[in-house]
């Protein structure tokens, strides 16, 4: 008997704009290339393993009720001859984007159609199978649709390009810049003809920045970068008003007016594009010992590697580092079955289930197999490791940033992915993992001229520390060397009285203050951020300043806070209680003394605590590449909330007294996940959750370090050293092997595990 399952109106072809997964499981890495395949969805696309030890496809049946699946195995045909590795490639392109390859040439596949309801195989023919299966075949897969959607780069016109305005006609005397006579890297002002050389940080090549120095004396908006010029008229256009790659659409006549003829040019350097992928997915660190002998390589349990989507080391190096946690173990991996089973959400929309799928990926050691390479130049033993692309697309959803494919910051990561997970976890707060990164910070103010206090407890998750820098030489390479320093100093640093302009509300008149921050209660890890860029000639530059640990143990007794003491006086309150400043006006009068525009300054200072004028800087030095660094930025303010507002927030499970707060703030939403810890105490609220402990020791053992090969944060290469059994592993995208001490000149994140007495 034919099965009835075939004839439903379930059973339909999907349209072009259907999300369809079929590469791997939605709940693990089991894939269409591991027997026995891949198991589709024919009603809803979902894609389910079919291993015996977990069946997520029975699972979905089960949860679902849809019926029929489509299994997909994959297997590897003969190798096609290699593509000549010197081939140029294309000179410039509008869209940056990927096209799907066929796959035809590489692979065959088999499928077979059976029918969870009645357990059985069913015929491949029948009925609209045939059109439904061609359709999922020949379909562009979710993943890989939304990895092609995260690399597209749409590079347009704007005002300034079109409406540019041109000094009188003249001829180049020079083709070098004209700041430090470079002959690469150039870029030629479109207004005047200046030449100067680009920013070091894009594609690791050589500059000093000449070129925004030029725009930020002369403002002149747009250049174009000499060497990038193609007889079809196009070439790498930079608009430093809009901070984007833009298109001239009169580049000929822009180039002509200083003699540049574009049907006579030739390519002879790569865009910034071609720059920037080459850079980030070639970048490595050392592999080998000092020796020479390569480094062993690790599998199994533990011992996971995570493939490079492209520029995609950031994540992959703090989620090495965050798994290795007994909290994120305990958390994702032994729950992980039971939350699938009863988990309401689909598989791919679902943070938990995704980080699960990732705990399970990177900690089973079932994706951690050694794969010889048949590369016949080639005979290391490797493995594939994990491609978490599911859990990219989805933290990245709606963000500005991590929903593209470009380079990011690791620590600006681990703060996004530990405001997604306590987002997820705010009503469940005793199992929320990032509750071993929290702890009581207190903040002291001191106004020097009337001896007053003020003192601020705020919950926090990491700490950023400076890098104290004293330079020693300049090697012959161009490269600086510093002196060393310990991790202690750099506390002593962080801990120190820092002296800020200050607009004291009980002398009522701008004066001085000291500010310093001490811990209330210590976190069971700490995070430490170290602020290793500053910035020269325009140019954010990391500073490679060796960092050692002298002992074995780092304790924080020394920065533990005391609180108020008996000869102290109190600050006055300000008049605008309930309302929360958005920054304090002596320390952005400071900043914009400084030569920042101002909205920059703003947002530096929101960012970083209102008052800490070192800590906005660096701020804004990491975040000069941010597309709405300039954007206006509204203050607080004491307007009342409206009650649709009000109600709206508290559907979603936030007390009211914390939802009026919030919505005095400019992103309401982004203040509840973000101050848990605060509530109204004219309504008495009891909270009783306290972060950290207070005890003494406080002691700390390193546990793991990121660090950071390259001259920005936004190009380069991140990996993480762990250490696990007394030994550092080093995690290198999907290469996982036995390392020595992490490099004291690139590390960039500590993460300090506190010992238990």
């Amino acid at each position: 008997m034919e099965c009835p399952h075939i004839f439903t109106d379930e059973i339909k072809v999907p349209s072009a704009n259907t999300s369809i997964y079929k590469e791997e499981c939605t709940l693990c890495f089991d894939s269409q290339d591991m027997s026995p395949g891949i198991e589709v969805c024919l009603t809803c696309f979902n894609a389910g393993c079919n291993n015996s030890e977990r069946n997520h496809a029975r699972i979905h049946h089960e949860k679902s009720n849809h019926p029929l699946v489509l299994n997909i195995l994959r297997l590897t045909k003969d190798k096609p001859k290699r593509i000549d590795d010197n081939e140029e490639p294309p000179q410039k392109i509008s869209k940056l984007a990927i096209i799907p390859e066929s796959d035809e040439e590489k692979y065959e596949y088999i499928t077979r159609v059976k029918c969870y309801a009645c357990d059985k195989e069913v015929e491949k023919t029948s009925g609209n199978l045939p059109q439904v299966i061609d359709a999922v075949m020949t379909s562009v897969s979710a993943a890989r649709r939304s990895e092609i959607k995260a690399w597209e780069e749409e590079i347009t016109e704007c005002t300034h390009t079109k409406n540019l305005l041109q000094d009188p006609p003249k001829n180049l005397e020079s083709k070098a810049c004209n700041g430090c006579e470079l002959k690469e890297n150039l870029w030629l002002c479109l207004t005047c003809g200046n030449i100067g050389c680009g920013r070091q940080q894009y594609g690791g090549v050589g500059g000093n920045g000449h070129g925004l120095a030029h725009y930020e004396q002369t403002k002149h908006p747009v250049s174009c970068k000499l060497g990038t010029i193609t007889p079809e008229g196009t070439a790498d256009i930079y608009c430093y008003v809009c901070n984007d790659s833009k298109l001239d659409p009169f580049l000929g006549k822009h180039l002509a007016n200083f003699g540049i003829m574009v049907e006579s040019q030739q390519k002879t350097e790569k865009n910034m594009t071609e720059l920037q992928i080459e850079h980030n997915l070639k970048y490595d660190f050392s592999m080998v010992t000092e020796d020479g002998k390569e480094l062993e390589p690790l599998f199994g349990p533990g011992y996971t590697g995570i493939k490079n989507l492209g520029n995609s080391c950031y994540m992959a190096s703090v989620l090495q580092s965050v798994f290795a946690l007994d909290a994120f173990q305990k958390r994702y991996f032994p729950t992980a079955f039971d939350h699938q089973m009863h988990c309401l959400q689909e598989p791919t929309s679902c943070i938990q289930c995704q980080l699960s799928k990732v705990a399970d990926g990177l900690l089973s050691g079932r994706y951690s197999q050694p794969i010889q390479s048949t590369d016949a130049e080639n005979t290391k033993s490797g493995q594939e490791g994990i491609a978490p692309t599911m859990l990219k697309a989805l933290i990245g959803k709606g963000h500005q940033e991590f929903s593209t494919m470009r380079q990011q910051d690791a620590f600006e990561f681990f703060q996004h992915l530990i405001t997604t997970i306590e987002r997820k976890e705010h009503n469940n707060l005793d199992n929320d993992p990032t509750n071993v990164f929290k702890f009581t910070a207190q903040q002291r103010l001191q106004c020097l001229e009337c001896r007053r206090v003020r003192y601020r407890d705020n919950t926090e998750s990491y700490i950023s520390i400076p890098v104290p820098a004293k330079k020693i030489k300049t090697n012959d390479d161009g490269k600086d060397e510093y002196e060393s320093v310990t991790f202690e100093q750099c506390l002593q640093f962080f801990a120190a009285d820092s002296t800020i302009e200050y607009l004291c509300p009980a002398c009522n008149r701008k004066t001085n203050a000291t500010t310093s921050t001490r811990f209330v209660t210590f976190p069971e890890v700490l995070f430490v951020h170290t602020r290793r860029f500053e910035f020269d000639n325009w140019v954010p530059r990391k500073i490679g300043v060796p960092i050692f640990f002298d002992k074995d143990l780092v304790s924080l007794d020394n920065y533990i806070a005391h609180g108020k003491q008996e000869n102290e006086e109190l600050l006055p309150e300000e008049s605008n209680v309930g309302s929360v400043p958005l920054y304090d006006q002596s320390t952005l009068d400071q900043l914009l003394s400084m030569g920042f525009p101002e909205n920059r300054c703003k947002r530096a200072l929101a960012s970083t605590g209102n008052n800490d004028v070192d800590a906005a800087v660096g701020w804004i030095f990491e975040h000069m590449d941010d597309a709405d660094i300039d954007s206006p930025i509204t203050g607080s303010g004491t307007q009342e909330p409206s009650e649709s507002d009000i109600i709206q927030l508290m559907d979603m499970g936030f007390q009211q007294s914390k939802v009026k707060k919030a919505l005095a703030e400019t992103v309401a939403v982004e203040w509840l996940f973000n101050h848990p810890e605060e509530v109204d105490e004219q309504e008495n609220i009891d909270n009783n959750f306290t972060f950290g402990v207070s005890t003494l020791p406080a002691e700390y053992q390193l546990h793991s370090v990121i660090s950071h090969k390259g001259t920005s944060v936004h190009c380069g290469h991140y990996v993480v050293h762990v250490l696990k059994d007394q030994g550092w592993i080093l995690f290198n995208d999907n290469k996982v092997v036995c390392a020595s001490q992490p490099p004291p000149e690139e590390s960039y994140i500590f993460v300090l595990r506190r010992i238990r007495s």
